[in-house]
């Protein structure tokens, strides 16, 4: 029985004491778990729902409730009322130690449940210009939008990770400007970046690098616009390679990259500015062409061809998630930047004027600040103005860095803090989590067991009668649930906070076998079996939430 079979077993058994009592039929009580475990494994605020209705005090009709509830058949212990008339419920073992072993039969799978609307999903993330190193933001962004992404595949829809390429439009030709003047000046002459342009040691590195690939004299040989059109082309093509190994060194694989300069050249910003005027979705103004947003909830209409022939930034966007509909997808979820507030609006307006109103889901990540000693930190002058994903996963190491760009929430802003992130000790909450699985691999380790072969019964679980191991447990068989509820909030930030929580039920569990040997996993007796089983039972849960998150769960690690 899984941990949401437990639950409706105990909610209908609730409804039919509720129906004892003189409740409504169709009354569906609803359970939720105390703040406190200590009130308990479920709580109800059926009685304060009814009380009204149905002419009785809260506390009461609490007490009826209570006395009318088949215990045995809801799956529980212990029933006390509390407060002004709640109903908390302490779960018997008899209902956790099966579901543990279901923990161990499942192994790779635990935690992965199947959608009733199974979706074909595009999380798009990070789609950074191609113009520079990914900085921090890109590295908050990459992480969120994998692990969503991941998320969402253990909640079993179909997932495709995109990253939308940038590559046409004005940042572009500012970057083979700035590369132009960093040529100049390695062939002696002075040159200045020009107004809005790239900086950075990176931009005379990529100006070395044509001059050695295509040769210096030949680059001058050419026109200025030929000459142009190759510091285009190569730092684009080097920029992109640049952060997809950023990626990569990141732990995120991208299934596509969709390039904007294609919806340019397979002339689908132009089939849709055919589609929006014949439907009369847009209309000239001051020169501009506009397009009617407010009749779907805008504020203003939004120019889509400036006065000057120019597109807007809106216009290519439009047409790409229009392009995302085209491909099947039934949701598309995008990954933006604090920057991006404001275009929210307007492309669900423009969606749902064209037929799409359901079709994007926006999440905006915030922006992130390193810090060390209580300062901002500096550490590269390679990336310009900016702290590079390269050198902080450098710094950090992958996990690291993945792990605290998830743990908050990615609505606020982050400071991250590089002293605790340097710090290699369980005060590191990634550490924390991964010690944990660690010592339950040392278990196995240290027992000659092969962890693969521990039956997936009962046998031994109930045997287990201490109050830790007890939470241990219950705190296991949440595991589902909880990844449930993250995919469906779009909420890394929860798995890290269950990962931690777990971690420290586990690690309180396991030091107590250094005060008392009796206590300790392998200790021989009666209650052995059982505690290998909960061992095994944590190390699968902690090992598929730190992978759902694309962190590593290392079976042994040593203190530096």
């Amino acid at each position: 029985m899984t941990d949401d079979a437990a639950r409706a077993t105990l909610s209908s058994a609730l409804a039919e004491a509720v129906r004892g009592v003189g409740g409504p039929e169709a009354f569906e009580p609803t359970l939720e778990r105390p703040r406190d475990p200590e009130h308990g494994d479920w709580a109800s605020n059926a009685a304060l729902i009814l009380a009204k209705q149905l002419g009785q005090p809260p506390r009461d009709l609490a007490q009826r409730i209570r006395e009318a509830l088949d215990a045995d058949a809801a799956g529980v212990t212990a029933v006390d009322v509390a407060g002004p008339g709640f109903l908390n419920f302490r779960l018997s073992d008899a209902s956790i130690w099966p579901r543990l072993a279901g923990v161990l039969e499942a192994d790779g799978a635990w935690g992965r449940t199947t959608a009733e609307a199974p979706q074909r999903i595009n999380v798009e993330f990070v789609s950074a210009n191609p113009t520079g190193p990914l900085h921090v933001a890109h590295g908050r962004g990459a992480a969120i939008g994998d692990a969503v992404a991941s998320l969402l595949e253990w909640a079993g829809h179909e997932v495709t990770r995109e990253f939308y390429v940038n590559d046409a439009g004005r940042q572009i030709r500012l970057l083979a400007e700035s590369v132009a003047a960093r040529f100049e000046e390695l062939r002696g002459r002075p040159a200045e970046i020009p107004e809005g342009g790239y900086h950075g040691d990176y931009v005379t590195d990529v100006a070395r690098s044509i001059a050695d690939a295509d040769g210096a004299e030949v680059i001058e040989a050419m026109d200025s616009g030929a000459r142009m059109a190759r510091f285009e082309e190569r730092a684009v093509s080097m920029m992109k390679a640049g952060q997809v190994g950023d990626l990569g060194g990141f732990g995120v694989e991208m299934n596509e990259y969709f390039s904007e300069r294609s919806l340019y050249e397979n002339g689908a910003i132009d089939r849709l500015l055919r589609r929006l005027a014949e439907a009369g979705r847009t209309y000239e103004r001051e020169d501009a062409t506009w397009l009617r947003t407010t009749d779907h909830g805008d504020e203003k209409d939004r120019v889509l061809i400036k006065s000057d022939g120019s597109y807007t930034y809106f216009l290519p966007d439009l047409a790409y998630h229009l392009d995302k509909a085209e491909r099947g997808f039934d949701l598309a979820i995008d990954v933006w930047g604090a920057d991006h507030q404001g275009h929210e609006k307007r492309m669900l307006a423009a969606l749902a004027g064209l037929a799409h109103p359901a079709l994007l889901e926006v999440l905006i990540i915030q922006l992130v600040t390193v810090m060390q000693g209580g300062e901002e930190a500096r550490m590269s002058k390679r990336a310009g103005r900016f702290v590079s994903l390269r050198d902080l996963v450098e710094r950090t190491g992958r996990d690291v860095a993945r792990y605290f760009f998830l743990m908050r929430r990615a609505e606020v802003h982050l400071n991250f803090d590089l002293d605790l992130a340097l710090d290699t000790s369980e005060a590191n909450p990634v550490y924390k989590v991964q010690y944990a699985h660690a010592r339950m691999c040392s278990v196995f380790s240290r027992g000659e067991i092969d962890p693969g072969s521990i039956r997936a019964d009962v046998e031994g679980l109930d045997r287990l009668d201490r109050e830790a191991e007890r939470d241990v447990a219950l705190a296991v068989l949440r595991f589902p649930e909880l990844m449930r509820s993250a995919a469906e909030a779009r909420a890394p930030h929860g798995v890290c906070a269950y990962l931690e929580e777990l971690a420290g039920l586990v690690n309180s569990w396991y030091h107590q076998g250094n005060v008392d040997p009796d206590r300790r996993i392998l200790a021989d007796g009666p209650r052995r079996a059982g505690r290998i089983k909960l061992a095994r039972a944590v190390q699968i849960t902690l090992r598929n939430g730190l992978e759902a998150l694309g962190l590593s769960a290392p079976a042994s690690m040593t203190r530096e």
